[in-house]
């Protein structure tokens, strides 16, 4: 392998993507990797009547992990891109890093392919980034609205619903492998890599 990856989960609206591209690495969404809405075994949230973006069911692991070993090994790969206003894929684009030493890739399931990228000698290090719940809340809410992901109402009663959530979740990608980092030990973990002279 000639680059390796740091996985970011952490709440949606905590602001991975954020950190993640001022670092200057590429910055791989595991979020595209979404199951369409009309997939059989897509996961649906019957207290919102949407599908369940928040159960790992919902996600293709497996395409995620492969996806990121070809981009490893050759520096490129095929990735779909996920409308989550739609709730399906819409398209799908050619992905490349260059000559970066290291990719980031975040997502709300980063914890469970830890194994798996371990197994396949790509992992370079796994954290969770722990913000303020209420934070993360309005940060999610303000992006949620701006995109048109879902009707306002039920973008505020599913904010809620993850704002009470999160302390299980930072709890459980920490069992997972993860090791909890705030904004600005992540921002110095990644800059920290992208100073690294790639190995290509």
């Amino acid at each position: 392998m000639t680059a390796r990856v740091v996985l970011v989960c952490g709440p949606s609206g905590s602001g991975k993507t954020h950190i993640a591209r001022r670092s200057g690495l590429p910055v791989f969404r595991l979020d595209d990797f979404y199951k369409d809405e009309d997939d059989p075994s897509m996961p649906y949230s019957e207290a919102l009547g949407i599908p369940d973006w928040d159960d790992v069911g919902s996600w293709h692991a497996d395409r995620a992990v492969a996806a990121l070993v070809e981009l490893c090994r050759d520096g490129r790969t095929e990735v779909p891109t996920y409308d989550i206003g739609l709730s399906r894929t819409v398209g799908v684009a050619v992905f490349e890093r260059g000559s970066a030493p290291a990719v980031v890739a975040e997502g709300v399931f980063a914890a469970d392919v830890i194994g798996a990228c371990r197994e396949r000698g790509i992992l370079a290090d796994a954290v969770v980034l722990h913000r303020s719940p209420w934070k993360n809340f309005g940060r999610r809410f303000v992006r949620d609205l701006a995109e048109r992901r879902k009707p306002p109402l039920t973008l505020w009663r599913r904010g809620r619903i993850l704002m009470r959530a999160e302390p299980a979740m930072v709890a459980t990608a920490t069992a997972k492998g993860c090791h909890r980092v705030d904004a600005r030990e992540l921002a110095d973990l990644l800059s920290g890599l992208a100073a690294q002279r790639s190995s290509v």
